[in-house]
């Protein structure tokens, strides 16, 4: 109609007569040409820390060092603050969601208010004990995953970083539930455009995030091995891989690819870059994990073979 008009009115061609093009309503034209309705945003914020909590669950391709094949997802709509916990089934859901409200609640006395999610059959018993407890829900309309966009951004973002952050570490995909572990913890320490001039931690704890013992994830780690369990002539390291940061404990999340399992110590010489390193340069330059956060940023409760 809009060419047939512009034809007309501004003489393109000749031949057609001047007419007037008044045809409103064009059944026809909604069934060969109609479209989603345009999304206005993301609408009003919260106002407060746990006044609004979106969530979902993202698949992994693969099983995780853990057994896992999901991660469920929680972000507080005031701070963008994240909580994630790995999952090796979806009716696992309901369980982390008791986990993460006794959690957040006792740390921060605030209440859950809202909590938005989309319509998968692993969110049905949420939704009963919301209503028992006296939380609201808001699901979104069936695909239409825009209406929760928070929750399904950030899932994106999670795993586009865990890809880069395997691929530059060189290691295998089992290990996605690390990095994106990793990816929250950083994520929820570095600047996001919903939130102005502050971190989502800040905004939460109230305090700045300290960053000072932050490594590139996947490089070589090298711990010291406590004279407990060596003898004399034993080597006094073991080379490792940095794959991580475990909250509530002050040391570094490492994998011995010789044992083939996940250690945690704070006697560790980090070499981030493949460029030569000294050991005293090495030595240096190691700050202490100091940072033990009241409310833990990730889950990871993941990786099961421990020493």
């Amino acid at each position: 109609e809009k060419g047939l008009s512009t034809i007309s009115t501004k003489k393109l061609v000749e031949g057609v007569p001047e007419c007037s093009m008044g045809f409103g309503f064009c059944e026809h034209c909604l069934y060969g040409k109609q479209n989603r309705v345009k999304f206005k945003g993301e609408g009003d914020r919260a106002t407060a820390i746990l006044d609004l909590v979106h969530s979902d669950v993202c698949e992994s391709p693969e099983e995780s060092l853990g057994g896992s094949r999901y991660f469920v997802s929680f972000i507080d709509d005031y701070s963008r603050h994240a909580w994630i916990y790995f999952l090796k089934r979806k009716s696992e859901v309901i369980n982390k969601f008791r986990e993460f409200k006794a959690l957040v609640e006792n740390q921060f006395d605030r209440r859950i208010k809202v909590l938005r999610t989309d319509n998968g059959k692993e969110y049905e018993p949420v939704d009963k004990f919301c209503a028992e407890v006296g939380i609201a829900r808001q699901n979104t309309i069936r695909y239409t995953p825009q209406q929760n966009g928070v929750a399904e951004r950030l899932n994106r973002t999670l795993m586009d970083k865990a890809r880069c952050m395997l691929s530059w570490a060189g290691l295998k995909s089992e290990f996605w539930a690390e990095a994106v572990a990793t990816a929250c913890y950083l994520k929820n320490r570095t600047p996001t455009s919903a939130v102005v001039d502050q971190t989502p931690f800040e905004v939460l704890h109230g305090r700045k995030p300290r960053m000072a013992h932050v490594r590139v994830f996947g490089c070589d780690a090298y711990m010291h091995v406590p004279k407990e369990k060596r003898t004399k002539l034993d080597l006094k390291s073991e080379k490792c891989k940095f794959v991580g940061y475990k909250d509530g404990v002050k040391g570094y999340k490492l994998w011995n690819p010789e044992t083939q399992k996940i250690v945690y110590s704070r006697d560790v010489v980090f070499r981030e870059t493949p460029t030569a390193v000294t050991v005293d340069e090495a030595l240096t330059e190691k700050p202490e994990i100091t940072e033990l956060e009241v409310c833990p940023t990730v889950m990871v409760e993941d990786s099961d073979p421990l020493d």
